[in-house]
């Protein structure tokens, strides 16, 4: 079987996809698509491993005639820019609603005397009644009941990404733990926690990072699977903020 397997190489821009395909003669092939053409195709990069394969649009691909898809995609970065994922509610420490929006007070032009602040990415906070030292003594048991209130009207709200950080959760994660499992109850599809996605010392950073990782998760997954079933469930992978390769 390997010996009729193709392998492919994909940059999917906000513009262009550029694909190198690898034939099973070994011989490469190159082409570009638009990365956006719905009259045409619903992905530029199953489109272009359609088009090498020479499948029809209602045929269904074949893994093994697919050794590996290794690509490149700004679909997060675009979601990002173009303030296009998915409804994040922020639940915080009690009195840290606005930490994030106060952020590090930076004034790169110091004497502008209106200061645009950037769009947040959360729909929602919830402040949640804990707090937990430096030390890892619990001064406020997370307070479960309200906390389930809250998310559950977030939920019906229709949000459906939860982002939690509290203040020393990178070290003391308890809370942040039990905050997620009822998020899970509750049928959130994604849960972000802090000390699992930044597990940093401060609380901005820390935040901002676990924000973006709860807006752009279910973007991404959204578009592995999608990738993945319009490919026969061929191996998949993608390509890194640091170079590195990881199966999708």
């Amino acid at each position: 079987m390997s010996n009729k397997q193709w392998e492919f190489w994909i940059d999917r821009g906000g513009t262009f996809t550029d694909i190198v395909a690898k034939d099973p003669d070994g011989v490469l092939h190159t082409h570009k698509f638009l990365s956006e053409n719905p009259e045409q195709y619903k992905d530029a990069a199953t489109a272009g491993i359609r088009h090498f394969l020479n499948v029809g649009k209602g045929d269904q691909v074949s893994r093994d005639n697919i050794k590996a898809v290794k690509m490149g995609t700004t679909v997060g970065t675009n979601a990002l820019l173009e303030r296009k994922g998915d409804k994040t509610v922020l639940v915080v420490t009690k009195g840290f609603k606005d930490q994030l929006r106060i952020g590090y007070q930076n004034r790169p032009k110091l004497f502008d005397r209106k200061i645009t602040l950037p769009e947040m990415l959360y729909t929602k906070v919830i402040e949640a009644e804990e707090r937990v030292d430096a030390r890892g003594e619990v001064l406020t048991t997370l307070d479960e009941d309200a906390l389930r209130q809250h998310l559950q009207s977030a939920y019906d709200d229709g949000i459906r990404s939860c982002a939690v950080v509290f203040m020393h959760g990178y070290r003391y994660s308890d809370h942040e733990k039990r905050a997620g499992d009822i998020a899970k109850k509750i049928g959130f599809d994604q849960i972000s926690l802090s000390h699992d996605v930044s597990p940093l010392m401060k609380f901005v950073g820390r935040g901002d990072t676990t924000v973006v990782d709860a807006y752009l998760s279910p973007i991404l997954r959204r578009y592995v699977d999608q990738v993945s079933n319009d490919t026969g469930g061929a191996h998949l992978m993608f390509m890194q903020s640091n170079g590195g390769l990881t199966n999708a």
